[in-house]
């Protein structure tokens, strides 16, 4: 595994994509930008408006603002334009929405939101104090994490809303996916598990090798399965659709493994809070 600084250590690396131009896009949370990271290692820093807080980052360039009331979208060129979101402290989750619209979270209040590509907005409130975290599009439905409610939301295509109570109390689920066969898999940050949602409503919880490792971040396998971060474990992970684990440590110690994403080329890529991105190349 190689490991690329990119950052002051205090600039916050979170969120990672790769980008519709085929570079990786990176947030910096506490700096107020977002990175372009080209293919040959050229990065390419873009300041974002009152900082904001960057966050999460989708594949076609939205991202979350923890600390304003919008969500923003760079375009692969570098120019940021925010959806403004009254009455909204921040956002967080952030997922691509159908027609070139995004789906996102807020945690004050507790909302999901849809923007359209129209820049109009519509929410659905979930449950106060249940704080809503990543969120993901799956069967025409709408899912996101409720870290505190140790629970899973859905809103279906009409608008209504189901919440799924998880097997495990007080699991914490954060991160969220869909995978190519349209299961949705999520993170138990305080369990130490990952979890599978599938069509059937069935949920399956799979205990990881090191329960204190604080899964994170969870993305889609193109190759099956998912991969995820280990906040506390300082690692990266991989689990196969039949709950197989395999653990990569990182190679430096306290690098605070946030976001993780696939290049097309099948690399995994990790953005370390500390200031760097790894690159685990698959063999």
């Amino acid at each position: 595994m190689d490991v690329f600084t990119i950052a002051a250590p205090g600039d916050g690396p979170y969120g990672i994509t790769t980008g519709p131009d085929g570079a990786l896009w990176c947030t910096l949370v506490h700096a107020g930008a977002v990175m372009r990271i080209a293919l040959d290692g050229t990065t390419t820093r873009f300041n974002v408006r009152d900082g904001g807080g960057p966050a999460l980052i989708t594949p076609d360039l939205w991202f979350s603002l923890l600390h304003t009331g919008a969500v923003g979208r760079i375009s692969p060129s570098g120019e940021v334009s925010l959806v403004p979101l009254p009455g909204v402290q921040g956002s967080y989750g952030v997922a691509s929405g159908p027609d070139g619209g995004c789906t996102y979270t807020t945690m004050q209040p507790p909302h999901i939101g849809f923007i359209g590509n129209d820049g109009s907005v519509a929410t659905v409130s979930l449950p106060e104090g249940s704080m809503p975290s990543m969120v993901t599009v799956a069967g025409g439905s709408t899912w996101c994490t409720l870290n505190q409610a140790g629970a899973v939301a859905q809103v279906g295509p009409s608008g209504a809303l189901t919440i799924h109570p998880l097997p495990t109390p007080d699991a914490g689920p954060v991160g969220i996916t869909t995978a190519g066969d349209g299961a949705v898999w999520f993170t138990e940050i305080a369990a130490g598990q990952i979890g599978r949602f599938t069509a059937d409503g069935t949920i399956t919880e799979f205990p990881l090798p090191d329960r204190a490792g604080r899964p994170h971040a969870i993305t889609a396998d193109p190759a099956g399965g998912c991969w995820f971060t280990e906040w506390a474990g300082n690692r990266i992970g991989h689990i196969t659709a039949a709950g197989a684990v395999t653990t990569y440590d990182l190679p430096v110690a306290g690098a605070e493994p946030h976001g993780i994403t696939v290049a097309p080329d099948g690399t995994v890529w990790t953005a370390l809070e500390t200031g760097a991105v790894a690159r685990l190349t698959r063999t």
